[in-house]
């Protein structure tokens, strides 16, 4: 017997601006990311999203290979300026023919869509209207974006999640610099994570104010943090590391409060974030319906007196990174004893049982959704097979793990590892391939099942049990 539940949904994930292409097509608005990505240094070797896979013109073909595999439910997001091309305002109509055509093919091949507010591609209008994120305005602007999407798909789709990884879009948009806005102010940092708290809310009250049938949740990086010794030093800056990455993502969605040693702390070193009437009544009325997970690695950590910054690995030399460290609270540090990608990032599939583990044990049983878990890699093409046995052994680990957590009580409800189709990453280009189905950049785009295309149809048609 399997230990997934019959109605457990296995499926896949992926984000607009890294498979859609069709950048500037149909009345597309232009995204922070249409630019970011074409200043030099930005990415790797100056990869973009400009054509990406070309999911715009080919999702027929892609979502008849998502039915071959057996997907039960496919997540993807929404690219915001793409059916709002100023952020607000009016509606580029062929934009949200786009979705409703993705939508309905889904269905027609009986594939549930979970949809993704907003996987970082903001309307540059935004940015540069007021600011963006750093800008309360912006809470209005999500909202009436929100609204609209529930308005024209919410009568097919019932699994919605407002963000993803909000550590990420903010941590290096505002705290390190690598993705846009490219600032390096915690302060302003800070506040615009408020204004995305605060923005989730918004979108929270107005699907139930709307009557949208479903659920509404919101999906973070989980990666536990572990301390590097017994030492009281690393057990503290482990505490902290673990407060700031998780607790201060977490609380706000699921319990409508920040927790309150960091609240102090950020309060009394920068002043941030600031509350306007209003602000703490709105967080607690409106709590997520489930939170997704999107779990890779865990995170070792150790006190900190020297290191300041990071250096992102984004070649695939294993190495070639520095791991982050804030002076005076924590450093992240390498296992000795660990399985490591060749992006340095470390293999523990134990971790996955540990993290929803201590989601339950801070927030109750609320329904999860491993909403991200995959392996980066570079694929081995092989007498014209593309063998990606590290990532059948990977996922395979994974899967058990939260196998592992069902069995302790979790409820755990669907799995989209990432990623569907091998796509474009964010600052590391196309060379670290994470999905079932190979692209082929040399000979128009084309798409090839990997060695794992046909594993994880037979754990899907087995509910996990063939593993």
């Amino acid at each position: 017997m399997s230990v997934f539940p019959k109605d457990f949904l296995w499926g896949a994930a992926t984000a607009a601006y890294q498979v859609e292409g069709a950048h500037d097509a149909d009345g597309k608005g232009l995204s922070n990311w249409d630019l970011f990505s074409h200043l030099p240094g930005t990415t790797y070797q100056g990869t973009n999203g400009d054509v990406a896979v070309d999911h715009y013109h080919r999702f027929k073909e892609d979502v008849a290979l998502m039915a071959e595999l057996g997907m039960q439910t496919y997540r993807f997001s929404i690219s915001w300026p793409r059916v709002l091309p100023q952020g607000r305002g009016e509606v580029n109509e062929a934009g949200i023919a786009f979705y409703s055509g993705l939508i309905d093919e889904l269905l027609k091949h009986n594939i549930r869509p979970m949809i993704t507010l907003y996987h970082w591609d903001l309307p540059q209008a935004l940015q540069e209207a007021f600011g963006g994120w750093g800008s309360r305005e912006i809470v209005e602007a999500f909202d009436e974006y929100a609204r609209l999407c529930y308005q024209r798909f919410g009568d097919r789709v019932d699994l919605w999640s407002t963000f993803n990884e909000t550590v990420v879009f903010i941590g290096m948009g505002y705290f390190t610099g690598a993705h846009p806005p490219s600032l390096t102010d915690p302060q302003q940092g800070i506040q615009a994570c408020h204004h995305v708290f605060l923005a989730n809310a918004r979108a929270v009250k107005s699907f139930r104010e709307m009557g949208i049938r479903g659920q509404i949740g919101f999906v973070n990086v989980m990666q536990p943090h572990d301390p590097i010794s017994d030492s009281p030093q690393d057990r503290r800056a482990c505490e902290i590391a673990e407060g700031i990455f998780t607790h201060w993502l977490y609380d706000p969605v699921l319990k409508g409060e920040y927790p309150a040693e960091l609240l102090a702390m950020a309060q009394q070193a920068f002043g941030v974030p600031q509350f306007a009437p209003g602000d703490e009544a709105l967080l607690k009325d409106n709590i997520v319906d489930f939170i997704g997970l999107n779990y890779y690695k865990r995170e070792m950590v150790a006190h900190n007196d020297d290191v300041n910054g990071y250096a992102i690995n984004t070649s695939g030399q294993k190495g070639s990174g520095r791991e982050l460290g804030f002076k005076g609270l924590f450093k992240l540090v390498r296992n000795p004893h660990g399985v490591y990608t060749d992006w340095d990032w470390e293999i523990y599939p134990q971790g996955l049982t540990d993290a929803i583990g201590r989601i339950v044990k801070r927030y109750g049983n609320i329904p999860i959704y491993i909403t991200e878990n995959g392996l980066g890699a570079k694929d081995p093409i092989v007498d014209g097979e593309v063998r990606d046995q590290p990532r059948i052994d990977y996922l395979r680990d994974h899967i058990q793990a939260i196998g592992a957590a069902i069995e302790q009580g979790a409820d755990v409800r669907g799995y989209y590892p990432w990623s569907f189709i091998d796509l474009l990453s964010w600052l590391n280009g196309y060379q670290k391939q994470y999905g079932f189905v190979y692209v082929d950049h040399a000979n128009n785009l084309a798409r090839r099942k990997k060695q794992s295309f046909g594993w994880y149809q037979r754990v899907i048609a087995s509910n996990g049990e063939r593993l």
